[in-house]
């Protein structure tokens, strides 16, 4: 059975941690993520722990996107990456890990 999102438009991203590799993901998915992350990371330190990141999203994705927070873990995880890459996310030299906007 093919995805109902299998056509859709796509977005390539990067990685900061694996520099010059690009991969095409589902735009709509992506946009959605973007907007929600960068709602919910602070500008200032302390930023969020990945694990605070994945529960603050939530409750600001599309359902028709993302039912039930289906597949959130992933999608933050890409965004996350892709942004810091871009320098609109920055991971902060802390133990646990945090990210706050740059």
């Amino acid at each position: 059975m093919v995805s109902k999102r299998a056509d859709a438009p796509k977005i390539s991203v990067g990685n900061v941690n694996v520099p010059g590799h690009r991969a095409n993901v589902d735009a709509g998915k992506y946009t959605a993520m973007k907007k929600a992350l960068l709602r919910v990371l602070p500008r200032r330190e302390p930023g969020l722990t990945q694990a605070e990141m994945f529960e603050a999203v939530k409750p600001h994705l599309p359902e028709e996107l993302f039912p039930g927070g289906a597949k959130a873990g992933w999608w933050v995880k890409t965004v996350q990456l892709d942004l810091e890459l871009t320098g609109e996310v920055l991971r902060e030299k802390s133990k646990p890990l945090r990210w706050r906007r740059g």
